[in-house]
């Protein structure tokens, strides 16, 4: 298994695929890097040589944040918008949807499993 950016790429599939496993590295992203690189997009990550990969390393180093630095630099912009008091920092701290979406159903992802909450009980009527 080739290893860009600190990750084993799995070496079965194609490099245009590969690719995505690295945080930060779309579909359209690896085509790009594979295009500057010089490489193919058709060949299989196991098939690289070490001047390819070489290549590969050198293009994501040089244009694109990647891995580690980018999941620092998310996490600080949501820290940012938290300590500003913002309204999507306060969502980001309740754990509720960010972007603007219902929650009065629909947000179960964000939210987590439903908590049930006792109904009320019937006052007991006359006999």
């Amino acid at each position: 298994m080739p290893r860009i950016a600190g990750i084993d790429i799995p070496g079965k599939k194609r490099v245009e695929v590969a690719l995505t496993y690295i945080y930060g590295i779309g579909p359209s992203r690896s085509r790009d890097v594979l295009g500057k690189a010089g490489v193919s997009p058709d060949v299989r990550a196991e098939k690289l040589t070490d001047d390819e990969l070489a290549k590969i390393r050198s293009a994501i180093d040089a244009n694109y944040q990647v891995e580690g630095n980018l999941r620092r630099f998310v996490s600080m912009n949501i820290k940012r918008l938290m300590d500003i008091g913002s309204y999507r920092g306060s969502r980001h701290k309740k754990s509720l949807p960010v972007r603007g979406q219902r929650t009065k159903t629909n947000a179960r992802t964000r939210k987590g499993p439903r908590k049930t909450v006792a109904g009320k009980k019937r006052a007991p009527g006359p006999k």
